[in-house]
């Protein structure tokens, strides 16, 4: 079964299996009475299709589980392993949903839904991922498993999905560094704010956050007393960024004070000009 493009067929058999046959009303399920011994594969995998319908993942979950350990062995056990994963994430149970994605992946990892299991792990960590000012650590992982889908998969239909989450996940990172760069900026304490500036520079280069942290550290620099860095970040931002409003600004500081932007001295944003400016790689 090809989830991706056959989902559509999975629940379209639900309109046909209002009427489950025997497992029980959704109390029973719910305090764990019903005994799945008495049914069929069949019957409890639609039973769980049904509780999807009803918009309860949790209930699902617990019915394709029962096919997985009452019927291992059955068509239906393979493809009771990838709904787990997915019911569990519709539950926002996300830990589940990994497990059951890495099992999946695991035992089957040439069937043609693996990709779609593996993109349900990633999904598992990147629908975590909140506010820049929490934890990265799940970022990190979301980037990883992305990651995976792209070179493991690369033509699953899934692929896509997952570079576009990928580079909002990086994107998410340089936003936290930018944060903690601001942070130390309205500190004064200029020497770890371009600190912070720097990574985005030199590690999130493609991010949407380049442009905003070569102008701070200008800032930064011009603080610290250190002219040439302050100068060799202007021209990267002019040459780069021109139309933005961090060049307008970066230019009336440096202009302010009687500065040109252009590249001088021989820091480390001495090697981003060569590279990002003059193409010099060497």
């Amino acid at each position: 079964m090809k989830i991706g493009t056959s989902r559509g067929r999975l629940f379209g058999a639900l309109a046909l299996t209002v009427v489950i046959a025997g497992c029980g009303d959704k109390e029973s399920v719910e305090r764990g009475t019903v005994n799945y011994e008495n049914y069929t594969a069949q019957q409890i995998f639609e039973r769980a299709e049904y509780d999807l319908a009803q918009r309860n993942p949790d209930l699902a979950a617990t019915s394709f589980a029962e096919v997985e350990r009452l019927y291992p062995y059955s068509d239906l056990a393979k493809r009771a392993v990838i709904m787990q994963a997915f019911a569990h994430h519709q539950d926002k149970d996300y830990e589940q949903s990994r497990a059951a994605a890495q099992r999946f992946i695991d035992f089957y990892p040439t069937d043609e839904d693996a990709a779609y299991a593996q993109y349900l792990l990633a999904l598992s960590y990147y629908d975590q991922i909140d506010e820049v000012g929490r934890d990265q650590g799940l970022t990190f992982q979301a980037l990883q498993a992305l990651r995976e889908v792209i070179e493991r998969y690369p033509d699953s239909e899934y692929v896509s999905a997952a570079i576009l989450k990928f580079d909002l996940a990086f994107d998410h990172l340089a936003s936290k560094e930018m944060e903690i760069g601001r942070y130390y900026l309205k500190r004064d304490n200029f020497a770890a704010a371009a600190n912070r500036f720097r990574v985005v520079v030199e590690d999130f280069q493609t991010t949407t956050h380049t442009a905003e942290a070569l102008h701070r550290l200008v800032e930064s620099y011009l603080s610290l007393g250190l002219v040439n860095e302050a100068r060799t970040a202007g021209a990267i931002l002019g040459h780069n960024f021109q139309g933005t409003e961090w060049y307008e600004d970066s230019y009336k500081l440096l202009t302010g004070q009687g500065l040109t932007l252009e590249a001088a001295g021989d820091g480390w944003l001495q090697q981003i000009y060569r590279q990002t400016v003059l193409g010099r790689w060497l």
